[in-house]
């Protein structure tokens, strides 16, 4: 499951630090003329809890995706609605026996790396401890439909659902990778995110959990015995470097192989110029956005002052060109949206489309809720007091600092003072969790299918991921009938998004494409919008363009 934003930024050492670092405890160089070797990754942050349903972070979830499996995972397209799509992972095989029940036979390979095979006591707690709304709000809500999850012996797990709708195979398979009962379900629920356990995790996945230097690098080793085949990618080393300068600097350099982040069009011309690299684009399920707080900042208890004025919201939505943004910042490696959904979501072509920015419009509709310039200071004002708003963001998300720029310039045109507060990560994450902001900018991966937005939309997400605080409930119902309609489901979909566009607890700015900056060395490559890097155990090197020593002081790459 991936929730809403999930962004802390570390500032880290200089780069040659890093290098060196990334360099440290690779695994000796190979016979030469295989196709086995390293991988060295740039991330901006650090996975420090690297573990399903415990973090929604997205480092830790990249993190995650090497080290456990789901019971299956979407194949090719990853359409959700259609079981026969999915690939077996723990799940040898599946039946549905009923429209409400599904039974799925493990994988009787599947082990944990500890060497414990992987049973259905592990599935039936995993998944109960996630329906639980004491321990895992969000993930409850997620699961809502299930009625029960029980064991019919050591291999077989049996799920009923409360009713009958398209997805219920992508809810059983999802959201909720397993975890190794025999080594957590002694921990109290409240301490298993800060356990030892937790810091670094056994899984289930083709890549082990080996060491963690904290603020400098993460090392994962190969499973040489993973039942699904030895990945060829035999160590994965994850080099942070908080600055997205210093990202490029080492991908460009050689030091580092592989790099994920936003491309703008000022970085891409010293890409395309780097002979050894190439750029692999997918569509994503990433969503940029100015989320509305429609509480007062830091006071829930009341409504916000000037943002709970739905002609405001609009005003402010209509004074933003996001055709320019995205044109001027990213070119094509990223789309307009209009809604939150990423370009690789299959319900994005049922959203309506918002109106194109009209400031002249916008400025009407402020007079209209009663702010003018009375003292012609260029900000509109309301009984003695000036239409002044903070943004805050992640001051080390490049593309976020050079967007909340041009948008600071767009609000000055109809009157609106916008003051940038540029924060720390964990700081812009914690107080974001708060509700400590006017306007936050958002960014967010979703899940492949639209039904996640139980979580950060609805009047029920409010205890969880819905910090904005936005309540409209004739969206919730909209929105439970668009899950739950088995076929034909742009109408359903289309009155649903129809009304959150409307109330505008939101602006949807844009998506960007999911773009991998790699070192051309690499073969089988292959990254997709529901997980960048969880197939990297099926990558290999070019035997003819491995690099490093074959006397053991450096790794083969």
């Amino acid at each position: 499951m991936r929730l809403a934003v999930r962004e802390v930024r570390l500032i880290t050492l200089l780069i040659v630090g890093l290098s060196r670092l990334a360099l440290s405890g690779a695994v000796a160089a190979q016979a030469p003329g295989n196709d086995r070797g390293t991988i060295i990754i740039v991330v901006g942050a650090e996975a420090t809890t690297p573990v399903p349903t415990l973090s929604s972070f997205q480092a830790n979830v990249d993190v995650a995706e090497l080290l456990f499996l789901r019971l299956a995972r979407p194949g090719k397209g990853a359409r959700t609605r259609n079981e026969n799509e999915f690939v077996p992972e723990l799940a040898r095989s599946w039946k549905r026996r009923d429209p409400l029940t599904l039974a799925f036979d493990l994988d009787p390979r599947a082990t944990w790396q500890d060497g414990v095979p992987v049973t259905s006591r592990d599935v039936v707690w995993s998944l109960n401890r996630a329906r639980d709304s004491t321990i895992a709000p969000d993930y409850a809500l997620l699961l809502h439909q299930v009625a029960s999850v029980s064991a019919e012996g050591d291999r077989r797990v049996v799920i009923r659902f409360k009713r009958a709708y398209p997805e219920q195979f992508y809810d059983a398979t999802w959201h909720v990778p397993p975890l190794p009962a025999h080594l957590v379900d002694t921990i109290p629920a409240a301490d298993l995110a800060k356990s030892a356990w937790a810091a670094a995790p056994v899984g289930s996945g083709p890549y082990r959990f080996v060491r963690r230097d904290p603020g400098h690098q993460i090392e994962l080793a190969a499973v040489s015995n993973f039942f699904l085949g030895a990945p060829k990618l035999e160590r994965v080393i994850l080099v942070l470097a908080g600055d997205a300068e210093a990202q490029l600097n080492l991908v460009l350099s050689g030091e580092a192989d592989g790099l994920q982040n936003y491309l703008l069009l000022s970085s891409i011309s010293r890409i395309v110029a780097a002979p050894s690299l190439r750029i692999v684009t997918s569509a994503s399920h990433n969503v940029v956005y100015l989320l509305f707080n429609q509480r007062a900042n830091g006071d829930r208890s009341t409504p916000h002052p000037i943002l709970s004025n739905l002609l405001v919201r609009r005003a402010i939505a209509l004074a933003i060109d996001r055709e320019r943004i995205v044109t001027g910042i990213f070119g094509p490696y990223a789309v307009v949206i209009n809604g939150p959904f990423g370009s690789a979501s299959w319900v994005r072509p049922f959203a309506p489309k918002l109106p194109r920015a009209d400031p002249s419009a916008a400025r009407r509709l402020l007079r209209q809720a009663g702010w003018t310039d009375t003292d012609g200071d260029g900000v509109v004002d309301r009984d003695g007091r000036p239409l002044t708003l903070q943004l805050q963001y992640p001051g080390s998300n490049v593309p976020r600092v050079a967007v909340a720029a041009v948008i600071q310039e767009m609000l000055r045109g109809i009157g609106v003072k916008l003051e940038l507060v540029r924060l720390e990560g964990r700081v812009w994450a914690e107080r974001r969790a708060k509700g400590q902001f006017d306007i936050d900018f958002g960014q967010t991966t979703l899940d492949p299918t639209p039904s996640g937005l139980v979580q950060s939309w609805t009047c029920a997400g409010r205890l969880g991921s819905n910090r904005g605080q936005w309540c409209n409930p004739t969206f919730d119902s909209l929105l439970e009938r668009a899950i739950n309609t088995p076929t034909e489901p742009a109408k359903a979909w289309g009155d649903a998004i129809r009304v959150l566009q409307n109330d505008v607890p939101a602006v949807f700015l844009f998506s960007p494409m999911l773009s991998v900056v790699l070192q051309d060395r690499y073969r089988n490559v292959t990254v997709s919008p529901e997980r960048t890097w969880g197939l990297l155990w099926q990558w290999s090197v070019d035997p003819k363009r491995r690099i490093g020593r074959d006397d053991g002081s450096g790794p083969p790459r």
